[in-house]
C-alpha cells in the first residue's frame, strides 16, 4: 500500500533527534512559555527573516489572534470586511467570523487554484479593511498586484501560511509578504509538530506584543489581565520538536519537489489536469492537487491499486452547514475545483519509485 501520508515514516527519519529534544524538555521540568519556545520563535523568525514570531496553540488561533489584535489596536472593528479566497480550508473563514468581521469571498483562477487577483478590486468597498491571501497546497498566493492594491487602499494584508512553510516569492519568504501571517504546525504540514501548534509572524512590534498578551489569557504579566484573552500557548515539547524539524525543512521541501517532478513529467492522462506551473521556489508542494473529470471513480480505482489519495476539500466553506446563509452563493469556479480535486501522495518519506507507480496507475485509468 502506498499511503497518502505516513507520519510514522516521517517521524522515524528524525527519531533520534526528536527523542533527544523531548528528553531535554522532560529533564528541564519547564513545559510552557520556556526556553524551547523562545528559541523556536527566534529560529523561525530568523529563517523567515521576520521581525517577530509568537508561538500559539494552533494555526486557527494564529489567524484569529491576528485579527483580534488588530481590533484591540483600533485598526479594525466589528462589521469590517475582509477579502478572502473562496477556495480555502474553513479555518481561513472561521478566523474572520470569530472576530465579527465579514468575509468577502473571491473566486480563484481555474489554472492556479489560488485567489484571482484581478477580481479583488471590484470587491473593495468603504468597509474593506483587509485582504487575506492563502498559500493553499503550498503554492504562493501573493502577487505584486495584490501588494499594490493593499497599499493603494490602505488594507491590512494577512497571510494564511498554514500550508507553505519555506515557500518564497522572489527573494522573500511567505509569512513575511504582508503585515502579518498565521502558521499552522499540524503534524501533516511541511513543518509539522507531533500535536497542535501554530505561530504568528510579523515585523510589527506592537502587533507581536498584543498577540503575546492575548495568547496568555490577556495577561502582560502574571496575575495582571489587561485584555480579555485566551489560552493559546505552544508548549515546550512541540517547540523543541519543531526546532528539530526546522533544521530539515529545506531538504524536506527539496524532496517534495523531486516527487512533484516525477508526477509533472509522467502524468499524461487526458482527463487528469494539473494546475499551472509556478516558479520552483514558489511551491513547496504541501499537497499535489490534480483535477480529475471523474474524481470519485479515479480515487476508488487507485485505492484498488493500493494507492491512497485524499480530497482537499470535498465541500467548500460557502456550502458548509455552519455558513448556511452562504449556501446559495454562485461561486462556480470554486465549486468546480471542490468537485474534481484529488490529492496524490507526496512527502519527503515517499520514494521516486512509489511516485512513478502512482503516475503509471493514473495513466492506465480507463474512464
Amino acid at each position: 500500500m502506498i499511503q497518502y501520508i505516513s507520519l510514522a515514516k516521517r517521524t522515524q527519519r528524525y527519531r533520534q533527534e526528536i527523542l533527544e529534544a523531548t528528553n531535554r524538555v522532560v529533564d528541564s521540568g519547564w513545559f510552557l512559555l520556556g526556553p524551547e519556545l523562545q528559541c523556536f520563535e527566534q529560529e523561525y523568525a530568523d529563517y523567515l527573516h521576520a521581525g517577530y514570531c509568537v508561538g500559539v496553540g494552533n494555526g486557527l488561533d494564529a489567524l484569529t489572534l491576528i485579527y483580534r489584535a488588530y481590533m484591540e489596536m483600533g485598526l479594525l472593528k466589528p462589521g469590517d470586511e475582509v477579502i478572502v479566497p473562496a477556495n480555502t480550508y474553513i479555518a481561513s473563514i472561521l478566523a474572520i467570523t470569530e472576530n465579527h468581521l465579514k468575509p468577502v469571498l473571491v473566486e480563484p483562477k481555474a489554472e492556479t487554484l489560488l485567489m484571482d487577483d484581478q477580481l479583488i478590486e471590484q470587491h473593495i468597498t468603504p468597509r474593506t479593511k483587509s485582504v487575506m491571501i492563502v498559500h493553499l497546497y503550498g503554492r504562493c498566493a501573493y502577487t505584486e498586484h495584490i501588494g499594490n492594491l493593499c497599499r493603494k487602499y490602505g488594507l491590512l494584508l494577512v497571510e494564511d501560511n498554514a500550508q507553505a512553510h519555506g515557500c518564497r516569492f522572489e527573494n522573500r519568504m511567505t509569512g513575511t509578504l504582508g503585515n502579518a501571517a498565521g502558521h499552522s504546525f499540524y503534524p501533516t504540514k511541511n513543518l509539522g509538530a507531533l500535536g497542535d501548534a501554530g505561530a504568528v509572524t510579523t515585523d510589527d512590534k506592537e502587533l507581536a506584543e498584543m498577540v503575546r498578551i492575548l495568547r496568555n489569557y490577556g495577561s502582560p504579566k502574571k496575575y495582571e489581565f489587561s485584555k480579555i484573552g485566551r489560552n493559546s500557548r505552544m508548549d515546550e515539547l512541540q517547540a523543541a520538536i519543531l526546532r528539530v524539524r526546522l533544521r530539515h525543512l529545506e531538504e524536506d521541501n527539496d524532496r517534495r519537489r523531486c516527487i512533484a517532478d516525477v508526477y509533472n513529467s509522467m502524468l499524461n492522462h487526458p482527463s487528469v489536469h494539473l494546475p499551472a506551473d509556478m516558479p520552483e521556489r514558489q511551491n513547496v508542494w504541501h499537497i499535489f492537487p490534480v483535477l480529475a473529470d471523474d474524481r470519485d471513480r479515479l480515487q476508488a480505482y487507485l485505492l484498488r491499486q493500493g494507492i491512497e489519495t485524499q480530497v482537499h476539500y470535498p465541500t467548500p466553506p460557502h456550502r458548509q452547514i455552519c455558513y448556511k446563509q452562504w449556501n446559495g452563493m454562485h461561486l462556480p469556479v470554486t465549486d468546480d475545483i471542490h468537485a474534481h480535486e484529488l490529492s496524490l501522495p507526496i512527502g519527503p518519506e515517499l520514494s521516486d519509485e512509489e511516485a512513478e507507480t502512482v503516475a503509471e496507475a493514473i495513466n492506465r485509468f480507463d474512464n
